[in-house]
């Protein structure tokens, strides 16, 4: 019986030296884990994207309500006069009827310069690309010393009849002072200032052409270029005295409704403006080339490309220009009928001017938008609208007014924009609600990387880029280390959306930019919760007594 009893004793002391054992083997396993899990590195990784071309639409989103309302204003896009008005009221159009015109004269002309400067920059493209050898530069500059000085002589077959007819047409009797003075202040003004600038021209072209006269063609290029830069001048002042001169008469047409007593004048002065519009042209081109073949001493590929985008940028000029044109037209944007028109015949208006009303049948959502969103929509763009009661529909559409007046609501400015849409649908009833997400741009094959490279520093944008690509990532880890730290490279940056964001500057198709850094691999909230999850495998309490 006792060494029954002895033999349990020595079973429950082995037991229990067993259990305090694998306790302590437990627990030094879980410290083990603990601190294997737990450990804090200083290594910093790098998840990294290649820049690549692609496409970026940027839009605006609002929520609103289906109208009840049909009826929409037709507003100006431009300032000006206007020259025609094709509707009356009650008038069923259809869309892109013509409503109303304004005066493209000026646009016309701004038109007209920007495909002049598109062409002298093409033709100094060209230039650049020719100029390969010091000799070809020399016999350029050559050329261009004897064009300059060509162009000077043809300003002075022209001049000396410019200003003998400026001071005919203001010596007629139907454009005296006295005539003048008939009309009222205005005209007198308009008198006194052309007849200002006639004395002035005077006084230059006198200065001018004693200068010229003393010049051959054996004279110095310091010479000819000197002859050059005083023409132009002359001719700028010449040009000032004919638009001048132009506008008196103008004046007076508009003022005594007998445009037949003016006409002849009135041909004149646009003849000589369009005249000295050429020599101007001439002569800038002869100013610029002569600079131009002076400063270059060797074509470089640097030469071309900034050329190249200097070309491309008025190509721009053009392109925005020849679409700002359309502006001047006021049109039906769909079908309906007029309600009423706002406007007469030779009215002088401002953009934002409402032309007339059109009632149609077509649906249209009225969006708010606050005056951030507001200023990047324009009249024409494009929509899409989806509606909370009907999750299956979306409707394409395109912004048809937009108010020229927002309202204050707790201090926040609000302007409705209207949008029509492009097909109708009998599921959508007036009052239900709808977002609208109205496209403002799309840039194509541009340069693009994620908008969360772009760091700003010092009101400068900036991304952080490697010179060659990381090694790939560990498996499950996220990024990748760099035994370099990267280099940070200021960018200029155009539109965006919610992912991505141009690039302008500073970054080519290749480049290795970083998206996200990372420093060190576990949070405190992992090192916790693995702590427990070792420790609870033992079921809890602490070890046996």
């Amino acid at each position: 019986m006792k060494n029954f009893l002895i033999k349990i004793k020595t079973c429950v002391i082995t037991h229990k030296t067993l259990s305090v054992v694998g306790l302590i083997i437990l627990l030094l396993l879980g410290y083990w884990g603990y601190k294997k899990i737990t450990n804090t590195s200083n290594e910093i990784r790098y998840v990294t994207s290649v820049v690549q071309k692609g496409t970026i639409v940027s839009s605006v989103d609002g929520t609103g309500q289906v109208s009840a309302s049909s009826q929409v204003d037709l507003k100006t896009k431009a300032s000006g006069d206007i020259v025609y008005i094709g509707v009356v009221s009650g008038q069923k159009v259809s869309a892109g009827t013509l409503i109303a015109q304004i005066n493209t004269e000026e646009a016309q002309k701004s038109l007209r310069d920007a495909e002049l400067n598109l062409q002298n920059s093409k033709i100094s493209l060209e230039k650049i690309k020719l100029q390969n050898s010091e000799e070809n530069i020399n016999a350029d500059l050559e050329k261009a010393y004897e064009d300059g000085f060509s162009n000077v002589s043809s300003v002075f077959l022209d001049l000396p009849t410019i200003l003998m007819e400026v001071e005919n047409i203001l010596s007629e009797e139907n454009l005296s002072e006295n005539s003048a003075r008939n009309s009222g202040g205005v005209a007198v003004n308009y008198r006194s200032q052309a007849e200002s600038l006639y004395y002035q021209a005077y006084k230059v072209f006198q200065t001018n052409r004693s200068n010229f006269r003393k010049m051959s063609s054996s004279s110095s290029r310091l010479d000819v270029e000197n002859i050059i830069n005083e023409t132009y001048d002359t001719t700028k002042t010449f040009s000032d005295m004919v638009k001048s001169t132009k506008n008196f008469v103008d004046y007076m047409i508009d003022d005594t409704n007998r445009a037949s007593d003016y006409s002849t004048s009135q041909d004149l002065l646009t003849g000589y403006t369009n005249t000295l519009n050429g020599h101007l042209t001439s002569l800038f081109s002869a100013k610029q080339d002569i600079k131009d073949n002076k400063e270059n001493t060797s074509t470089s590929n640097l030469d071309i490309q900034s050329s190249e985008i200097s070309v491309k940028q008025k190509e721009n000029a053009l392109q925005d220009l020849k679409d700002n044109l359309s502006n001047y037209y006021v049109r039906a944007p769909f079908d309906g009928s007029i309600a009423n028109i706002s406007i007469e015949k030779s009215d002088s208006v401002s953009s934002g001017v409402v032309v007339a009303s059109l009632i149609t049948e077509k649906q249209i959502a009225e969006i708010p938008f606050n005056e951030v969103d507001v200023a990047k929509i324009k009249v024409g763009q494009k929509a899409t609208l989806t509606f909370d009661a009907i999750s299956d529909l979306t409707i394409s559409g395109e912004v048809a007014e937009i108010d020229s007046v927002g309202t204050v609501s707790s201090g926040v400015v609000n302007y409705n924009v209207k949008i029509s849409f492009d097909t109708q649908d009998d599921r959508v009833k007036p009052g239900m609600s709808t977002t609208a997400a109205i496209i403002t741009n799309v840039s194509q094959n541009i340069i693009v990387i994620a908008s969360s490279a772009v760091k700003t520093q010092n009101n400068q944008n900036y991304v952080e880029i490697f010179d060659t690509a990381l090694s790939g990532a560990e498996i499950g880890v996220q990024g990748s280390v760099s035994s370099v730290v990267p280099n940070k490279v200021t960018v200029g940056v155009g539109i965006s959306d919610d992912t991505q964001t141009e690039i302008t500057s500073g970054l080519k198709e290749g480049d290795i930019v970083v998206t996200k850094t990372i420093i060190g691999t576990t949070s405190t909230a992992t090192k916790t919760t693995s702590t427990k999850s070792i420790l609870g495998n033992m079921g809890g309490g602490g070890p046996p007594n």
